[in-house]
């Protein structure tokens, strides 16, 4: 009887220390729910920026002849990355990238508009389109913020349910990993300046 005792003792100190050093469900569903709410502020910059692109597009087409194709690149790459969502619930590396691709095609298509109109003398001199420039360059830093917390939120989340023993809780609860937001390939170089110009 005694030595029954000491078994069920130690395995309640066992899971005493277990769920007071982090590693409870409870813990894990508070990062969990961390990472989404940090999804969903990422998400939110990027719609402000998509908010946006109509407003930029109409400027820009008073402007007869701006290039056409730079403002067509814009409104599709818009309108693609808009299909393209994730439910934060299933942050897996497939939709990541998906849905990366997509916000990057949008930055390359504005970067190529904004770049084009550095030969629009008259384009650059409208309030209304520094306007807009100005409030997606900000849009643009804080995504970049947004992306950063994100990433923090993911890494937090992943470590603590990687290292021991909160693994063992992870594993019997099913908390997957989630996927960071990653670097676009080729944006650790600077860009070529003719490619920003080619039709």
């Amino acid at each position: 009887m005694k030595h029954s005792a000491r078994i069920l003792g130690a395995l309640l100190l066992i899971m005493t220390s277990f769920f007071l050093n982090g590693c409870s469900y409870n813990n894990f569903k508070r990062m969990d729910v961390g990472v989404q709410t940090s999804w969903h502020n990422l998400e939110s910059q990027y719609q402000r920026r998509t908010d946006l692109i109509p407003n930029l597009v109409a400027v820009v087409q008073n402007y007869a002849d701006f290039e056409k194709s730079t403002l067509t690149g814009v409104v599709e790459a818009r309108a693609k990355a808009t299909q393209v969502t994730i439910d934060p619930s299933k942050l897996d590396a497939e939709s990541m990238k998906k849905y990366q691709a997509a916000q990057g095609a949008v930055s390359s298509s504005l970067g190529r508009l904004l770049a084009v109109a550095e030969n629009y003398p008259n384009l650059k001199a409208n309030e209304n389109f520094r306007d807009l420039q100005t409030q997606i360059e900000g849009t643009e830093n804080r995504i970049n913020t947004a992306r950063n917390d994100f990433n923090a939120a993911v890494g937090e989340y992943n470590t603590a349910i990687q290292l021991f023993p909160g693994n063992i809780t992870a594993k019997m609860f099913g908390f997957k990993e989630k996927a960071f937001f990653e670097m676009k390939e080729g944006a650790d170089q600077a860009p070529d300046v003719k490619q920003l110009f080619k039709k």
